[in-house]
């Protein structure tokens, strides 16, 4: 990917971070053998190096941290420390969750409730260093290996990890080890996880909003729990993808007037750069040519609003139905102020 004539640089995962500390703090444990840079193997084979931020030794344990480097990518943990701590455990590999890691409360996701937040390719990672390690030296693969990000609670609180049931700090994520700069992946990801968390939560009710304003007011308007809330954004395709494959009794979905006029158009993708409104299109559905001449819909609604919302509803509601088969659906438009300014239900609730 390139942004203009500059190639965007890619990043690494917490999960790669944090099993490039687990394999320094490991060496200096197991062997007194401490370098500048380790080297790992990430999930589809390739070889990669982590600077060694920091170490730390004790009796019976040993601690080494890598910095976050997400890359060109405008990730939250960009620069965090990500840190492992390693000792002698009972009988295999066990994770703890250190200052900063968030513990699982909530069914729905990879990791059972009570557990700390590492999912589940980075703990094969970290593993699969263990054993090797372990084999190397003739050892047992008896580890504990705790995770630490310092400040990770207060990153946390700019994630979905509240949401989701993830209390005390962030997630050790990552499925490649490699972040790649403004993917749609990870958000999508998040969607779908959100998903999962609500249905485990016998919630039937979810809505998808495509921004701050427009959740807080379909929040408020159904009395919707924050676990029933998505954070959609421009990801509506992504949302109802995942939805026909598990769906729920009802989706609400909300936004201001220029993403839902683009839904109401066809469009999957809401984002300004990936999808524009028609407004050759809107002047002949509203039956108003002067329309084919604007620039915004916010244009179109402070002109002729009334006409505009009274064709959006019910061709986003349509558009909503055909993409949600057998579930109810509400469409709630939403102004810049945070207001509801229209709405329309397929259970005949206008």
């Amino acid at each position: 990917m390139s942004e203009g004539s500059k190639e965007l640089r890619r990043g690494w995962t917490t999960g790669a971070c944090a099993t490039a500390a687990v394999k320094a703090a490991l060496e200096d444990l197991w062997r007194d053998h401490r370098e500048d840079e380790v080297r790992i193997t990430l999930p589809r084979g390739e070889r990669v190096g982590f600077a060694i931020a920091r170490r730390a030794r004790g009796a019976g344990w040993a601690e080494a941290a890598v910095v976050k480097d997400a890359g060109d990518d405008p990730d939250v943990t960009h620069g965090a420390l990500i840190v492992a701590r390693v000792g002698a455990s009972s009988g295999g590999v066990v994770f703890r969750a250190g200052e900063g890691v968030g513990i699982v409360t909530r069914p729905g996701l990879p990791i059972p409730p009570g557990e700390p937040a590492i999912n589940p390719v980075p703990r094969q990672m970290m593993r699969a260093v263990v054993e090797e390690l372990a084999a190397r030296e003739g050892r047992a693969a008896d580890v504990e290996i705790e995770i630490s990000i310092p400040g990770g609670a207060e990153i946390a609180e700019k994630t979905w990890n509240p949401r989701l049931g993830i209390v005390g700090g962030l997630s050790i994520l990552g499925t490649t080890g490699i972040v790649r700069p403004f993917s749609c992946a990870a958000w999508i990801a998040s969607i779908h996880r959100g998903i999962d968390v609500a249905r485990a939560g016998g919630i039937a009710h979810v809505a998808g909003c495509t921004g701050a304003s427009s959740e807080k007011a379909v929040q408020a308007l159904f009395d919707l729990p924050d676990i029933a809330m998505l954070d959609m954004g421009d990801f509506y395709g992504g949302m109802v993808k995942y939805l026909r494959r598990n769906p729920v009794e009802r989706v609400t979905i909300g936004g201001g007037l220029g993403k839902l006029t683009k839904l109401a158009q066809g469009a999957v993708d809401l984002h300004s750069g990936r999808s524009q409104v028609d407004f050759a299109d809107l002047a002949q559905a509203l039956g108003v040519p002067q329309v084919g001449g604007a620039n915004t819909v916010l244009e179109v609604s402070q002109s002729h609003g009334a006409a505009l919302l009274a064709w959006l509803l019910p061709e986003a509601l349509r558009r909503a139905e055909e993409a949600l088969p057998g579930m109810a659906v509400d469409i709630v438009a939403v102004s810049r102020a945070g207001e509801v300014v229209g709405q329309v239900s397929s259970e005949g609730r206008a």
